[in-house]
């Protein structure tokens, strides 16, 4: 696959373009993120999505309660089981997001020019002139003039299913605006943001904390994703809290940047977090439209020379009822992949999509497009230079083991590892080759009960672009006094042949700590 890889500086024949693309085991390097919901929640549906490509599962607690989403979460379960697949498990806490209600659920038609109100008295019907919301300090964080959004899914930019205001006036807790354009919102439950304005709500509210110490420790979650992550001390104050939750504290936070408050302390959240999503619906609503590009290739250009994943949001909102992207959906697709993005996240599209599956086969194949002209070489002497001399030995050794591959040309790159930081690594510069990490499970004590870690480091690379985890028997250890491990290399290279990704007379590279240092070699296969 790799070797036959063009670089977009080098012409490219249109005769190549017209190739039917070739299935493969592993439908793209980058990964996708899909949110289950009511259309993407039953076993045979999830399966489909498995199959497609899906290696992370996102559960939105903005919306449904946690025995709906238990449901869903088993039948991913028996949808890993009957697939064969492994999936890591997200959840995207609710955070300091403003909502309106609307009991009723009946659509509410807005008129451009006409007034609304905005009311913390949720037990008023919404209407088309009075639109409960669930914040009583709106009256306080905003003045005349500012802007206000309100959609469903925030946010399509489609002015039919989204409306703006301008707050005209602002009495006791409620707040007048002067609606801008003309819309319908449909469905019970619609997001509200405030443009530009900081609202004094805590970045891990009490519904959230209740939902982590319940659910998510009940299902020992692999990914936090921190909604409305504003500064580097909400990434903190997560992970204190999940540490006193027994096996959470294995858990990784993904920061959410969702507004320029984010954005100002970007650098700040980087440095804490385990990765980054870029929730580019409300990102887009905070930022000129001119200007959102821009963020997501500086953003994604500091994950990637941190080593750690960012992950894009909203890049085919179009499937979300129709069965192809628009020209242009595609296309960013594409460029997300060649700014450097591990993840693609599907919100709406899968959620309440009507063609989930559809929609996550044809994001893989427009990523295993892109990655064929992904300038690796570029990025690979980039990496080596903002990292700098003197490297660590590990990182040395991790850039090594990557140019090693390209050089000889290897199928694949076999990393043995019990934290997942050296596979981490190695992804980190990107070889155009999969990473199998074989992650060998390592036995903790607490003096009253042995415990198994590995299996939260293995599912959480499945967000990492280029890695694909298999779990190792626990009795074969990572480090070895006695080089490689024979068994545990020979159920990798089983696992490769399996996946067609290893074939007689390849040429594999292997990763591995050998007492206190790490080694590289080389190996080429017979028959």
């Amino acid at each position: 696959m790799h070797s036959t890889n063009l670089l977009l500086e080098e012409p490219i024949r249109m005769a190549s373009i017209l190739e039917p693309s070739k299935a493969t085991f592993f439908p793209a390097m980058t990964k996708i993120v899909g949110t289950l919901g009511p259309k993407s929640r039953s076993v045979e549906i999830i399966s489909s999505c498995l199959k497609a490509g899906m290696s992370v599962a996102r559960f939105d607690f903005s919306w449904g309660d946690a025995d709906y989403h238990q449901e869903t979460l088993e039948n991913l379960k028996a949808a890993i089981k009957n697939s064969k697949k492994l999936c890591a498990v997200m959840l995207d806490t609710g955070g300091p997001e403003l909502q309106v209600v609307n009991k009723s659920e009946n659509p509410i038609s807005l008129e451009a020019e006409s007034l609304v109100v905005l009311t913390p008295d949720q037990d008023k019907e919404a209407t088309s002139n009075l639109l409960p919301i669930n914040f009583s300090g709106l009256s306080k964080s905003v003045k005349n003039g500012d802007t206000i959004f309100i959609g469903q899914y925030l946010f399509t930019g489609s002015e039919t299913t989204s409306v703006w205001l301008e707050v005209t006036e602002v009495k006791g807790e409620d707040v007048f605006c002067l609606i801008k354009n003309s819309a319908t919102l449909a469905g019970p439950l619609y997001t509200l943001h405030v443009s530009k304005i900081r609202i004094d709500l805590p970045t891990l509210t009490d519904k959230d904390k209740k939902v982590i110490s319940s659910w998510a420790v009940r299902n020992k979650i692999d990914i936090l994703s921190l909604s409305y992550t504003r500064h580097a001390e909400d990434v903190r104050h997560a992970r204190e809290f999940l540490s006193k939750l027994g096996d959470l504290n294995q858990t990784q936070i993904y920061a959410k940047i969702e507004n320029v408050e984010g954005m100002a302390n970007f650098d700040e959240i980087l440095g804490e977090a385990d990765g980054i999503i870029l929730s580019r619906g409300n990102l887009g609503i905070d930022l000129p439209p001119e200007k959102v590009f821009l963020f997501q290739k500086a953003a994604v250009h500091k994950c990637n020379m941190a080593g750690k994943p960012a992950v894009v949001t909203r890049v085919v909102d179009s499937m979300t009822d129709s069965l192809r992207p628009t020209r242009a959906e595609a296309t960013d697709v594409a460029n997300a992949v060649l700014d450097g993005s591990d993840a693609i996240l599907l919100g709406a599209e899968t959620l309440r999509g009507l063609y989930p599956v559809e929609t996550i086969s044809t994001v893989g194949k427009i990523c295993a497009e892109a990655e064929k002209v992904y300038n690796q070489d570029v990025y690979f002497k980039r990496t080596v230079k903002h990292v700098g001399e003197p490297m660590t030995h590990l990182e040395s050794i991790a850039s090594s083991a990557v140019r090693a591959a390209i050089k000889v040309k290897a199928s694949v790159i076999i990393c043995f590892t019990s934290s997942g930081r050296a596979a981490r690594l190695i992804a980190k510069y990107r070889p155009p080759m999969p990473v199998l990490s074989v992650v060998i499970p390592s036995l903790k004590t607490n003096q009253l009960r042995w415990t198994f870690s590995g299996a939260f480091q293995a599912r959480q690379s499945l967000i990492v672009r280029g890695l694909f985890p298999i779990l190792a028997d626990p009795r074969h250890p990572a480090e070895s006094t006695n080089g490689t491990n024979e068994s545990v290399l020979k159920v990798a290279l089983d696992h490769g042949k399996t996946a067609g990704v290893i074939k007689p007379h390849d040429r594999v590279v292997v990763f591995q700590k050998v007492g206190d240092s790490s080694v590289v070699k080389i190996i080429e296969l017979e028959d």
